[in-house]
């Protein structure tokens, strides 16, 4: 059974960093590609970034495209969401999520998922 595992969240003020963490296990790593999505409270779930099993290929929407950094240590088994510049409109849950097949995070529709971990930037 695949298990994924966020966490790093917490309440920061704006243009504070944070770095996000997530583990999965069940399946090797290396197979997996991995992404961050994040829900918003009234909102839908939006992806945010994604990669290659072999941490290559990043994608990021425009919203934090240049703001977030997305990496990944194979030997480690995490996955990592660096937030830098943050903003008020950055507050969510943070999902990360895997799957097998990348056109599934092409599409905005991975596999598996976390539970989430709540990211809060506020003055």
């Amino acid at each position: 059974q695949v298990q994924l595992a966020e966490s790093g969240g917490g309440s920061v003020q704006p243009g504070d960093p944070l770095t996000l963490s997530c583990t999965a296990s069940g399946i090797p790593f290396e197979d997996i590609h991995m992404g961050w999505f994040r829900q918003a409270p009234g909102k839908e779930r939006e992806r945010i970034s994604y990669l290659w099993r072999d941490g290559s290929v990043p994608f990021y929407e425009d919203s934090v495209k240049g703001r977030f950094s997305i990496s990944r240590d194979n030997t480690k088994k995490l996955l990592y969401l660096e937030l830098s510049d943050t903003k008020p409109e950055d507050t969510a849950v943070y999902f990360c999520a895997d799957d097998t097949v990348w056109a599934n995070f092409v599409l905005g529709r991975p596999t598996y998922w976390g539970q989430g971990t709540q990211v809060t930037v506020s003055s």
